[in-house]
Order: C-alpha cells, then sequence, then structure tokens
C-alpha cells in the first residue's frame, strides 16, 4: 500500500466496477415480479454427524448443560446479583457459558424437569428479531448476520443427564432478509479502493453475506460432555466468552457463530489451598466464506482486479484461557487467555496447533514465516467489591507473536489492545429497586506514534491466514472489527428481571485503516463516527421474559467518505447517515 499521498489526484475514470456474477437463479412469477430463492446454507458433513450425534445420545438416555452465552437477561441479571451480594462471588463469570451446575447454584433455574430422576428437562425457548434500517449494526448475537433489514433467529431445545454424562441439545433456525444497501462508496477515489482491499483481502468481513435472503440451521448451544467433580471433556458448538468485558472481548465472543470444538473445562471453581481456579482450553474448526470485501465483486484497479480470493480450506483453532483468584484477596479475579489459528494444510508441527507449545515470540525484526500460525494474548482481571455494590475491571492484549519479550517491554504499544470497565449499583429507597451506572472502553486501534500504523497490521488481520480472527464472515473476538475504538456508557434501573435504562455509545470506525490511507495527504477529516442513543429494557411475565432495545445511529462520515468539489470549505459536512436499529426478544421459560 504506497503512493496514498496523491490520493486525490487520481480521477474517477480509471476505476471500473464489474457486477456481481455469483447471484442465485430467480424465477418470474406471472405477474412479472422476479422473484430471488433465498440463499439456504446447508448444514456441513461435519455439523451433520455432530446433531445425529447428539440426537443418538438422547436416544441413549444421556443429558446436557450450560446457560448459554447471550441468553437474553439472564446473564446481566446474574452478573447484577452478583455485585449486590447476593450470589457466589468465587465466580470470575470470565469464562462463560456458565455450566447448569453453577447456574442451578445461585438459583437460575432455566430448566424443566420431564422425569421424576431428572434426565431430560426442556431448554428456554427463544425468539429474537431484529431491523436494521439502513445499514448493518450490533454484535454479540451469535449466529444471526451483519445485515441490512429484518432478521430473525429461534432457539430452543432439551436437556438431559445421565450418570457422569450430559447432553444438550439447541439448534438455531435464522433468517435474514439481507437486501444490498449503500456500502463502501463507488464514487471514491480509486487509490482509497487499493488501501482498502489492502486491509480486508486479509480478514474475512464481507459486506454483505451472499446476494439474496439468508436461512440456515445451526446446532447452535449444543454440546455432549463427560463429567467429573469440577472438570468437563466434551464436544460442543457452544458460543464461548473469554475475559471481563461486557460489550467486547480482545479473543472470544459471542459474535461469530459458534464452532464445532473439542472442550475440556472447569465447571464450577477448582478449589485449593492458594485459591480457586477456572479454566477451558478448545480446539475446533473455524470456516470461512467465499465472498468479497465489498459488494462490488470486481473492482479494476490498473488493470488489476484488487479482490484477492482467499485458499479454500479450514483453519484449526486452539486457545487456552486460565482464571485464578487468590484465597487472601477475595474478589479478585486474573487471568490470561491465549489462541492460535492455522489452515489445515499449513500445520507442520503440534506447536503450530497448540499455542502453549510454542515461544513467545519473535524478535521485532524478523519476518513472519510464510503459513504461520495467527496467535492472540491477552491478560486480563476483574475485581469484585459487594461491600461497594461495584466492580472494574481491564484486559490488555498483544495481536500475534511480533516480537520478543524485551521488545515488549521496550515498546508495550505496539499490537496492543485493552478493554476497561466500571460498575456502579445504588440503592434506591424502594425496596429491591436499584440504579446502575456503567462505562467501558474499548481500543483496538494502534498507536498513532507507533511505525507500525504505517502497515495494514491490525488486530485480527492476517497475511498469512487471510480469513482473519473470523468464523463464517464475523468477528471471533470484538465485535466493533479492526482498528476500531468504542465508549460505553449506560444508566439502569432495576428490579429483580424488570430493568429500564438508556445506554450512550460512540463508535469509531478502523481507525488503522483511516491513518492509513490518509495520514500521507494530511486529510483528518474523515474519521467515520457512529453516534449512538439507544432506550432498553426487560420484562418478567410469569414463564415469559421480554427485552427490547431501540437505537437511533448518527453514522457521520459514513464509510470514510466526504467529496469536497473546487469552492467547498474546508471543515464541510461529510456523507453522513442515519440508522435505526431495533432488537426485541422474547423467552418462554416451562416451569
Amino acid at each position: 500500500m504506497t503512493g496514498k499521498g496523491k490520493s486525490t489526484k487520481h480521477k474517477a475514470q480509471s476505476l471500473k466496477f464489474i457486477d456481481q456474477s455469483d447471484k442465485p437463479k430467480a424465477k418470474r412469477t406471472r405477474g412479472g415480479e422476479i422473484l430471488q430463492r433465498p440463499h439456504i446454507i446447508p448444514l456441513t458433513g461435519a455439523m451433520w454427524f455432530f446433531t445425529c450425534f447428539l440426537m443418538f445420545g438422547i436416544c441413549s438416555g444421556i443429558q446436557a448443560q450450560s446457560l448459554p452465552v447471550g441468553i437474553p437477561v439472564l446473564e446481566d441479571h446474574f452478573r447484577r446479583e452478583q455485585l449486590l451480594g447476593n450470589r457466589d462471588s468465587s465466580l470470575s463469570l470470565m469464562i462463560r457459558p456458565l455450566s447448569k451446575d453453577a447456574a442451578l447454584a445461585e438459583g437460575i433455574n432455566t430448566y424443566r424437569q420431564l422425569t421424576k430422576k431428572d434426565t431430560l428437562a426442556l431448554l428456554p425457548f427463544t425468539w429474537i428479531q431484529q431491523l436494521n434500517s439502513h445499514h448493518p449494526y450490533g454484535w454479540n448475537d451469535g449466529s444471526m448476520i451483519a445485515a441490512k433489514g429484518y432478521q430473525t433467529t429461534f432457539s430452543g431445545g432439551i436437556a438431559a443427564d445421565y450418570g457422569p454424562l450430559s447432553i444438550q441439545i439447541k439448534p438455531e433456525f435464522t433468517f435474514a432478509a439481507n437486501p444490498g444497501y449503500e456500502g463502501y462508496p463507488q464514487d471514491g477515489y480509486p487509490v482509497v479502493w487499493r488501501d482498502y482491499y489492502q486491509f480486508y483481502n486479509n480478514i474475512d468481513l464481507p459486506e454483505r453475506n451472499g446476494s439474496s435472503r439468508y436461512m440456515r440451521i445451526d446446532p447452535g448451544q449444543s454440546s455432549i460432555k463427560y463429567n467429573y467433580k469440577e472438570f468437563s471433556l466434551g464436544a460442543s458448538t457452544e458460543n464461548l466468552w473469554w475475559g471481563p468485558g461486557e460489550r467486547n472481548s480482545l479473543l472470544m465472543s459471542n459474535t461469530a457463530p459458534g464452532f464445532i470444538h473439542l472442550t475440556l473445562n472447569t465447571n464450577k471453581p477448582f478449589q485449593t489451598k492458594i485459591g480457586s481456579f477456572e479454566g477451558q482450553f478448545v480446539w475446533g474448526r473455524l470456516d470461512g466464506t467465499n465472498y468479497s470485501p465489498t459488494q462490488i465483486k470486481d473492482y479494476l484497479f490498473a488493470m488489476s482486479n484488487l479482490y484477492a480470493p482467499k485458499k479454500d480450506e479450514w483453519r484449526h483453532f486452539s486457545g487456552i484461557t486460565i482464571t485464578y483468584q487468590p484465597k487472601w484477596l477475595p474478589g479478585l479475579f486474573a487471568g490470561f487467555a491465549r489462541s492460535s489459528q492455522v489452515y489445515n494444510d499449513d500445520v507442520n508441527s503440534i506447536g503450530d496447533v497448540l499455542p502453549f507449545f510454542s515461544s513467545f515470540g519473535r524478535g521485532i525484526d524478523e519476518a513472519k514465516p510464510v503459513g504461520s500460525p495467527d496467535r492472540y494474548t491477552s491478560l486480563f482481571f476483574r475485581w469484585l467489591m459487594k461491600e461497594a455494590n461495584a466492580e472494574f475491571y481491564f484486559e490488555y492484549g498483544h495481536n500475534d507473536q511480533s516480537k520478543t519479550f524485551p521488545d515488549f517491554v521496550k515498546n508495550p504499544d505496539a499490537g496492543r489492545a485493552y478493554i476497561f470497565g466500571v460498575k456502579k449499583i445504588f440503592a434506591l429507597s424502594s425496596d429491591e429497586q436499584h440504579i446502575m451506572a456503567s462505562i467501558e472502553l474499548s481500543q483496538l486501534g494502534q498507536n498513532q506514534e507507533n511505525e507500525l500504523f504505517l502497515n495494514p497490521n491490525s488486530w485480527y488481520i492476517d497475511e498469512n491466514v487471510r480469513h482473519g480472527y473470523t468464523n463464517r464472515g464475523q468477528m471471533l473476538g470484538a465485535g466493533i472489527g479492526p482498528g476500531a475504538e468504542i465508549q460505553s456508557l449506560e444508566v439502569l434501573w432495576f428490579k429483580g428481571l424488570k430493568s429500564i435504562g438508556l445506554q450512550l455509545e460512540r463508535n469509531v470506525h478502523n481507525q488503522d485503516y483511516f491513518f492509513y490511507t490518509y495520514t500521507p495527504s494530511k486529510d483528518f477529516r474523515r474519521h467515520w463516527v457512529d453516534i449512538g442513543y439507544s432506550a432498553v429494557g426487560s420484562w418478567d411475565f410469569k414463564n415469559i421474559v421480554v427485552n427490547a432495545k431501540l437505537a437511533a445511529i448518527n453514522s457521520l462520515n459514513y464509510q470514510w467518505f466526504l467529496f469536497q468539489e473546487p469552492g467547498d470549505p474546508y471543515w464541510m459536512k461529510g456523507r453522513d447517515r442515519f440508522n435505526f436499529h431495533a432488537r426485541v426478544g422474547v423467552s418462554y421459560f416451562f416451569k
């Protein structure tokens, strides 16, 4: 990516668009209207095998257990109750999903037993609907995709236990209208398009997931495990969450759909003489999409197509996370996480697959070998202060193993990212009513003064593992994506499961791309900033829990676009867009 300083001097006629050629076949109705077939994605062989394996387990009397990541209302309720001192403070909540045993111990029962021996239970039925009026918005939504318009997901299932074996079947059905929308500006300068592809050729984050409606059935939050005391071993497609953050997590969130994996984890804190430990190791498979970064499949620059298709190969993913609560410091949790991904055909040793069998890093001047794994490391803590009804937390991470430890000490800002949050609950005079105030800051953009910001070396982007840190076209880590930063403020009234609140967010999109592209021309007017104002709430009616979020989002300089005609003032208004985001969920608990 060179020559950016002359971006304003390139003429628009040097570019050429070629229409998408991967559109599905359409049929014409009697009235002449053309209807496209919905974009139905079948289960892969591995998914079919896993689903049949789970069904075999149920027929054999085997069964399951967890509080899924992202289940509406309950996770937030659990965390608030822990701050109030009404729940076990030995649970870090930094490795999720919570096991059924941990949830039941805290009074959260999402199961209806169907037999006297408690060997079969119904799981909650959940229906979530979402709408974006102008462009995709939202993250931490699991099987949903990034799309404009309407989409919905249904989930329900059964769980069972038989001796040490447990099984959970909770498939998810997702439908999205997925219409086209105003994406990266076609009237932008060609050199800017070139720089955009320099970034997004190395990560699987397409603007649009296909060219038609989207429908898919996934195994969802399903698992089969063997349990022994505080430990579980098994296979799962559940979403995972590592770290203390609520809006974002550096290494593992539920923005992307869950992926099939083997897991060895604690199902409750493991007590020792020096304190308690929680942990998880996973080894799984990540898949990609074959969609181009923009809705324009082919874009020619200097007679060459900017889009470089990624290899059609699945990826090994492995990760480990461990948390520790010192016996002498109740309420303090410290932990680390490390992950690695590599294409299946690039595996040369066990160190390529298992992150804890490899060294910390290379020297800062050493080139990254072709085909080498893409690795991430983070350290984090959460300090729960029950007496003050408050908590604060912090996560600090580094992308890949780009440096040795001495290099890190000399320049800790290179390749770093962090998340910081604080939360406080205030009691009201009315019984059991409270006000909660919380702030969370996430920073993934690189330091502008660091020489690395002049290279497309953002978090989650990798030149060897060119699908980046994604699964099926969505982020595994922080949902805000590469180079972004976000500040979130929330004030919430709550009483039990009932809550009403307001959120204010400032989301700055991919600052690394912005500085890479526009620093040479000294044009610092184009930051793409979303200002979001949201009303949130939840309410329970006997067996039913309803939650909703209504957000007004003003996207300033949408897609970093600002076009200045001769005679226009320097400080002019960019291409601003308004987006209305609505999300409504209904959960029915069988009691």
